[in-house]
C-alpha cells in the first residue's frame, strides 16, 4: 500500500487544490518543513551578515553532506561538494581532461541536456569527441557501453543511472563501473533521477566513480542544491575552478593555485545558499519519518500500479500500456512512467488546460509519482484524464 503523507505538503497542495501535479520527476512539491528553512536563511543573514558563510559552510553544508552520504552509502561525506546546478560539475569535469589530445567521451544518447548540449557544442569545435551509445534496446545497454569503452579507450565515461527521457534504470551499477573504470579515466554517473527515487549504494564504487545529483526532484528541496561525490585522487586540479576550491587555504601562502584535497577541489564561488537550507530541512524531515529511497520507491511503484491497473483494464488515447517506453513488467525503472506517442505534445497541452501537470520530451510524455501523492490522487487523475 502507498503511504499517505499528503498533510506534510499542505502549503503546495493548498496553493491550488484542484491542480493535479504529476511531474515529481521534474519539479517535486516541497514538504512544509522546508518553509521554515527558507526563513531561517534570511534570519541568519540578518544576524551574521558576512559571517553567515561560517554557518553555511560549517553547519548547513556538513549536515547536508552527512545526510547525502548516508543515503548513498558513501564512506566519507568529505568526498562531496555542492553547486547550484549540475552543469557546473559537468564543465569542471571536462576541464580536467588532458590537453595533449582530443579527449574521447563515451556516453549515451539519453543523457540530460546539462551534459548533452555542452558536450555536443564542444564536439562541434573538435575540442572533444563524443561516442554516444543508443540507450535502446535497454536489455543490452550495459554490455554495449562496455564494448564502446573497450573499443575507444575514452578519457571519460558519463552515463545516467536512471534515464530522464524513459525512466529505465541501469540494473547493476557496480558491475558497469567495475567494467569501465580505469586509473586515468573519469567515470561519471548522473544520479539525478535516482537519488532518493531508487535505492543507491555507492560503497563498492566510491573509490572510482563520480556521482552527481541534486535536490530539485526527489529530494524535494528545490533548485540550487546539487552535489557531486568525487573519488579521491581523480582530477585533483580542474581548470574550471572557483575561489571556494581553496577556501581552507586562503589565509596561507598564495604562491600557486591551491586546491582542497577532498571533494571541495570541485567547488565554485559565491552562491545562494537557500537551497542547502531547504535540503537540510528536507533530509531532517525524512530522517524523522524514517524515510529512505527504498520506502520512497516502494510508494511510487505502488501508485504506478494503481495507474497501470486502470489503463491496462481500459486503455484510452495515449494512456495505453502499449505506448510505454519501459514496459510495465520491467522493474528496472525509476519513479515515473513514459509514454511514446506522436501526439504527446498535444496531450500535454490538453492536460495543462485541465489543470493537470505532466511534461513532454519530444514525443514522450512523462507521468511522475511522489511522496506528495496518495492513491486517491491517482484515482482523481484517472477520472479527469478519462473526461478528456
Amino acid at each position: 500500500m502507498p503511504l499517505d503523507l499528503t498533510a506534510e505538503f499542505s502549503r503546495f497542495r493548498n496553493a491550488d487544490p484542484e491542480r493535479l501535479h504529476f511531474a515529481a520527476h521534474s519539479h517535486a512539491y516541497w514538504p512544509d518543513a522546508t518553509r521554515a528553512a527558507q526563513i531561517q536563511l534570511w534570519d541568519d543573514a540578518a544576524e551574521l551578515v558576512d559571517e553567515k558563510w561560517t554557518r553555511v559552510l560549517g553547519e548547513v553544508w556538513p549536515a547536508v553532506a552527512k545526510g547525502v552520504a548516508d543515503h548513498l552509502r558513501l564512506p566519507d561525506p568529505a568526498t562531496l561538494v555542492s553547486a547550484v546546478n549540475t552543469h557546473e560539475f559537468v564543465n569542471r569535469l571536462i576541464s580536467a581532461l588532458p590537453l595533449d589530445r582530443v579527449p574521447k567521451i563515451v556516453t549515451t544518447d539519453g543523457e540530460f541536456h546539462s551534459f548533452k548540449r555542452q558536450t555536443e557544442r564542444l564536439a562541434e569545435d573538435s575540442l572533444i569527441e563524443v561516442i554516444a551509445v543508443p540507450t535502446e534496446p535497454f536489455a543490452t545497454l550495459p554490455a554495449r557501453i562496455v564494448q564502446a569503452v573497450n573499443a575507444h579507450t575514452p578519457e571519460m565515461v558519463f552515463v545516467s543511472q536512471v534515464f530522464f527521457n524513459s525512466g529505465y534504470a541501469l540494473p547493476d551499477l557496480d558491475a558497469l563501473v567495475d567494467a569501465v573504470a580505469a586509473p586515468d579515466r573519469l567515470t561519471v554517473i548522473d544520479g539525478y533521477h535516482a537519488f532518493l527515487a531508487v535505492p543507491v549504494d555507492l560503497s563498492h564504487i566510491a573509490d572510482r566513480a563520480f556521482y552527481l545529483a541534486g535536490g530539485y526532484k526527489y529530494a524535494m528541496a528545490g533548485e540550487g542544491a546539487c552535489f557531486m561525490h568525487c573519488p579521491p585522487g581523480f582530477a585533483p586540479r580542474p581548470r574550471n575552478t572557483g575561489w571556494y576550491a581553496s577556501f581552507a587555504s586562503l589565509s596561507g601562502p598564495q604562491d600557486r593555485v591551491r586546491y582542497a584535497t577532498d571533494g571541495q577541489r570541485f567547488m565554485g564561488a559565491t552562491f545562494d545558499p537557500s537551497g542547502l537550507y531547504r535540503m537540510r530541512a528536507a533530509l531532517d524531515w525524512m530522517a524523522a519519518l524514517g524515510l529512505d529511497a527504498s520506502k520512497i520507491h516502494a510508494h511510487a511503484m505502488a501508485l504506478q500500479q494503481v495507474f497501470l491497473a486502470d489503463i491496462s483494464e481500459s486503455p484510452f488515447g495515449l494512456f495505453d500500456p502499449v505506448h510505454l517506453v519501459v514496459p510495465a513488467q520491467e522493474m528496472s525503472r525509476g519513479n515515473f512512467l513514459t509514454f511514446e506517442h506522436p501526439d504527446a505534445a498535444d496531450w500535454k497541452a490538453r492536460l495543462k488546460a485541465a489543470n493537470i501537470v505532466v511534461d513532454v520530451r519530444d514525443t514522450r510524455l512523462r507521468v511522475g509519482f511522489g511522496l506528495y501523492h496518495n492513491a486517491d490522487d491517482v484515482k482523481r487523475l484517472l477520472r479527469r484524464l478519462r473526461e478528456l
